[in-house]
């Protein structure tokens, strides 16, 4: 599908040192799209991103990683979290640094890829890509499973972009001295072989180095300065055209150095208190919504990114698809499902509070929880002229009990299936996905589909056939897990 919408210095040892650290670390363990895709903190062997992180409202009060990065060492989609107690990285494992050599300086023309009749695909961060061992791994685990497509990140919410780049402010700013995939050209190159798709995953309004090193650029404070959250964190501002102009080139660069496509993560407002909120100050603002400023920029992006000809997709928070409000953050469905070519909607049950959509414990019921909010999802979509994909982000990491593994992994994927959706992505912000849960090349043989979490218990996947789903209106009447009040610390 192609477009809808005509889209400093060298660092010193310190810098040098935090990146090695940093990439040891996630290696190792993850740290919390899509892309809402998440989240980024790592709490009790979890995992979580802007895709995993709890939000008030949306989530469990739990600190769990995120789809809007999954690399944060913080926070986790807008990221999906970590999963429960990885295990321990490979010893051949290394930081992509030391292990990729450099660009050959006769590159040959960037790669080719046709796009899946229907994606199903996992999470790769920066590190992990920029990992020949690890990528490795990944390619010959898609060779034997339904796996096609890689979700890579090209700039996550610390504002560092994945490989050496072009990009002018990036480079003013210091976004290109923190390398996690030395030879972008190679890897894209060695996914073609190997006919894998990879989407290009770029972090929008949450990022620490622009707001850092251009503060004419963030969230201003009414007392003065640069305004920062109460978890420390510093936003730019998503009514400056200036900040979606920087994000457009960081995309055009990805396309013409190979990617199809580009996905969009932390495409919102903070999800802070409105006691934080209040000191705010958003220049530019007008008389403009959240929820229009939102609009605006994909609108405005998919005809800067016309000519490109590739899709532009947008990471939202799982609680988009049932909320009727942009939940304080400018992720209303109906003000964007029509100016994207997807939304990818991060359902991960974790996330999702007590009673919603009338289940006690979401969690344990991954199949019910993600066939909810998809076919509020659907519903909405229906009353549309031309709405984008519905493409879910689903939950391949543990938060909380049970543990997630192959039954509770496969649920998701049935439910989606369910609803009426052939497409999916897991998130996993280590990069360690269940293949028990996937479906092998040949089908499944004589042994059948795996078994899923259903109702609470692992029983056969057929086992949910017997069991008559809700009517439209009754589950559109439900309680779709609205936001609880917000925090008023």
């Amino acid at each position: 599908m192609t477009t809808r919408m005509g889209a400093g210095s060298s660092a010193g040892w310190t810098g040098r040192r935090f990146a090695l650290v940093l990439a040891v670390l996630l290696l190792l363990g993850g740290a919390g799209c899509g892309g809402d895709g998440g989240s980024e903190s790592r709490v009790g062997g979890s995992e979580v991103s802007d895709s995993a992180v709890p939000v008030a409202g949306i989530s469990a009060p739990v600190a769990e990683p995120t789809a809007d990065t999954v690399d944060s060492l913080s926070d986790p989609l807008d990221q999906p979290g970590p999963p429960a107690a990885a295990p321990d990285a490979a010893a051949s494992d290394e930081p992509a640094s030391t292990e990729l050599a450099e660009d050959d300086p006769a590159d040959p023309p960037p790669p080719s890829f046709t796009r899946p009749d229907r994606i199903r695909g996992i999470y790769l961060n920066a590190w992990l890509s920029g990992s020949t061992a690890r990528t490795e791994t990944l390619i010959e685990m898609a060779r034997r499973t339904e796996i096609n497509t890689f979700v890579i990140d090209v700039k996550d919410d610390t504002g560092y972009l994945s490989y050496r780049t072009g990009v002018e402010l990036a480079g003013e700013i210091g976004a290109d001295q923190e390398l996690r995939i030395l030879d972008i050209g190679r890897l894209l190159r060695r996914l073609e072989e190997e006919g894998i798709y990879p989407i290009a995953r770029i972090v929008l309004f949450k990022d620490h180095l622009l707001a850092q090193q251009r503060p004419d650029m963030a969230i201003q404070d009414s007392a003065g300065g640069v305004w920062v959250d109460g978890r420390g964190d510093v936003w730019v501002n998503p009514y400056d055209e200036r900040v979606w102009a920087y994000h457009a080139e960081i995309a055009r660069e990805a396309v013409e150095l190979g990617f199809p496509e580009i996905q969009w993560d932390y495409v919102r407002f903070p999800d802070r208190p409105q006691s934080e909120l209040e000191r705010a100050v958003f220049p530019g603002r007008g008389e403009r919504t959240r929820s229009q400023a939102i609009r605006d920029f994909l609108v405005w992006s998919g005809e800067e990114l016309h000519d490109l000809d590739v899709p532009l997709s947008a990471d939202v928070f799982g609680m988009a698809t049932s909320a009727r409000s942009d939940v304080g953050i400018g992720q209303l469905w109906e003000d964007f499902i029509d100016v994207v070519d997807a939304a990818l909607p991060m359902i991960y049950p974790s996330h999702y509070w007590e009673g919603s959509f009338g289940i006690q414990e979401p969690n344990a019921h991954p199949y019910e929880v993600v066939g909810a909010a998809l076919r509020h999802a659907v519903r909405r979509n229906a009353e549309v002229e031309n709405p984008g994909r519905i493409i879910p982000w689903l939950q391949d990491f543990t938060l909380g009990s049970p543990r997630y593994e192959g039954p509770e992994v496969r649920a998701q994927i049935l439910a989606t299936y369910d609803a009426g959706i052939e497409e999916w992505i897991l998130w996993n912000s280590a990069g360690r996905y269940t293949e028990a849960a996937f479906e092998p090349v040949g089908g499944w043989g004589d042994s059948g589909e795996p078994w899923i979490r259903f109702d609470g218990e692992i029983v056969p996947a057929d086992s949910r056939l017997a069991v008559p789903a809700a009517s439209d209106e009754a589950e559109a009447g439900a309680d779709a897990g609205q936001p609880r009040a917000r925090d008023a610390g």
